[in-house]
């Protein structure tokens, strides 16, 4: 059977925690709720899955391997109660690499307040720099997640009220060393589509917004109410240095783990992505789990491809 790219979805990114009560409190406080959990006593790890999963939500009700913007979070037991565990965010030197995710509202304004009231930090609140349009609250492991609006902020700007049940998980940063590689690879071996590019070259980056869905019409209204799109962010003149590389949360110390894509029939894919010659962190047949399979970017950050249950019955997860 062959397998059609136009049916992949961006279906989740993964974040370690230390706490997984405080992170589900804060996750949940943003309108998230558990669309699944898989605990692994044997291993020692559990997985929480996190989802818009109200009415209007995009995928209210589906499978969680055939929705999209999910964040993952993975939980080895005992890191609560070690004072010495430490979580890496991907933004500081010299482990940069994963940015960040983003939550898009309909009142950044009653959204920031919210999280504010609840006694959430920022790393950069509305009021902060020259950019008022956008805000970035930490999470309990400081993560930085993105706060964007889908309504103008002058819109907003007299009303007090904010509504959970309108807030999409928009997009996950990471850092990028070469833009042209990581485009060709995320358009024509992972089937992504260029929805949106935003230069600034007075700040010397670019940043590119990628995913699946249809085509946008590229502006920032085109996007902002979208889930699970990839943005890509890449620094001038880092594809010209031999020696540079980011770090992609898997070696020590560690942080994020990997994006995710559920596919129409794993195995076809899996024969595409060899034929591609892609770099295999982990095939389907190796080791002891034949269910998941683990693609290397051009970065090296892990992408985790999975059956999309709603296409196909594969795995009793």
């Amino acid at each position: 059977m062959a397998t059609d790219t136009t049916k992949y979805k961006f279906n989740h990114s993964m974040l370690r925690v230390k706490d997984p009560k405080e992170s589900l409190k804060f996750y949940e406080h943003l309108g998230m709720k558990l669309v699944n959990k898989i605990e692994n006593p044997d291993n020692k790890y559990d997985l929480y899955f996190l989802a818009y999963d109200s009415p209007s939500a995009v995928s209210h009700g589906k499978h969680w391997t055939d929705r999209e913007g999910i964040i993952e979070l993975t939980h080895n037991h005992g890191t609560e109660n070690d004072p010495e565990y430490k979580i890496v965010n991907g933004n500081t030197e010299p482990h940069r690499g994963f940015g960040h995710v983003c939550v898009s509202v309909d009142n950044i304004q009653a959204a920031c307040a919210r999280l504010e009231n609840a006694g959430y930090r920022f790393q950069k609140k509305l009021t902060d720099g020259r950019m008022h349009n956008i805000a970035f609250a930490l999470d309990p492991d400081s993560y930085w997640v993105e706060i964007i609006s889908y309504n103008s902020v002058e819109a907003t700007a007299d009303v007090k009220d904010t509504s959970l049940e309108t807030y999409r998980m928009n997009h996950t940063m990471i850092r990028v060393k070469d833009q042209e590689k990581s485009l060709t690879f995320y358009k024509d071996v992972m089937g992504m589509k260029l929805k949106r590019t935003v230069e600034n070259p007075g700040a010397k980056f670019n940043l590119y917004f990628l995913g699946y869905g249809p085509e946008s019409d590229g502006s920032p209204n085109g996007t902002s109410k979208s889930e699970g799109l990839l943005e890509l962010t890449w620094n001038y003149g880092t594809e010209s240095e031999a020696d540079f590389k980011y770090h992609n949360g898997n070696e020590q110390p560690q942080g994020f783990g990997h994006i995710c894509v559920s596919v129409d029939d794993l195995d076809a894919a899996c024969a595409r992505f060899e034929e591609k010659g892609v770099n295999w962190k982990k095939r389907l047949t190796d080791g002891r789990m034949k269910d998941i399979a683990f693609v290397l970017d051009p970065d090296n950050y892990w992408i985790e491809i999975i059956q999309n249950e709603g296409f196909k019955s594969r795995v009793k997860w």
